[in-house]
């Protein structure tokens, strides 16, 4: 059972931080590679995620959860597990309240993070570092 403490909290808070760094590392990797390298616009998309949830998982591992576990390879796989998964909800979000329910884009896209964040700060919570 998860206990809503302080701990809790300013851990969620810290996630939300890191989270948003990476919003700024996903579009300027994206851009970068769509922009200069000219590499296709899927491909720079891809890259920009891979590089979000890394630098996401360092900044989580040293200042969210201060993690000083030693397998850092099976950490690493775990975050980016976690957040392939939350790449999925967030898309799936996206496309029943958009596509299905007719919502406004942007809305759905607002309930698509959220759901998104949740997921990801609760499986890196009990699963990642735990």
């Amino acid at each position: 059972m998860i206990e809503l403490n302080k701990d809790f909290l300013l851990k969620f808070l810290k996630f939300g931080a890191v989270g948003l760094s990476g919003v700024f590392v996903n579009f300027g990797v994206t851009w970068f590679f769509k922009e200069v390298c000219k590499f296709n616009k899927y491909l720079s998309n891809i890259l920009g995620f891979i590089f979000a949830a890394t630098t996401n998982y360092l900044l989580n591992r040293w200042w969210t959860f201060e993690s000083h576990n030693p397998q850092i390879g099976t950490e690493y796989a775990k975050y980016f597990l976690i957040s392939v998964v939350g790449l999925g909800i967030d898309t799936l979000t996206v496309y029943l309240l958009h596509n299905k329910l007719k919502w406004n884009f942007y809305l759905s896209k607002v309930f698509a993070v959220g759901a998104a964040m949740v997921w990801n700060f609760l499986g890196n919570y009990l699963f990642t570092f735990a």
